[in-house]
């Protein structure tokens, strides 16, 4: 059952209370007999189990790439890597 946070308009009494969906909204302070409003607050959120969590997605990414397209992969990165080391050499004499 979800809690509710009230506030008396008159007095400033705040209290929360434990209360079913189907309970009918309080109206009157029990302190003052005063006017009630219901304050909304922010939700706390919990996520659990797997999948929310940017590292539970790449576990199983790396599976799906064949072993071709890794190779390929490798081996352009290092013809790159090489072009740029040779072209600061050149720039350097």
């Amino acid at each position: 059952m979800p809690t509710y946070s009230y506030a008396c308009t008159e007095c400033d009494n705040k209290f929360d209370i434990v209360q079913s969906f189907s309970d009918d909204t309080l109206t009157v302070c029990p302190a003052c007999s005063g006017k009630l409003r219901k304050l909304f607050n922010s939700v706390g959120i919990v996520f659990k189990g797997s999948g929310f969590y940017r590292t539970d997605s790449r576990g199983g990414s790396s599976s799906t790439v064949s072993e071709p397209a890794k190779k390929s992969e490798s081996t352009s990165a290092s013809s790159t890597s090489s072009t740029t080391s040779g072209s600061s050499t050149a720039a350097a004499s």
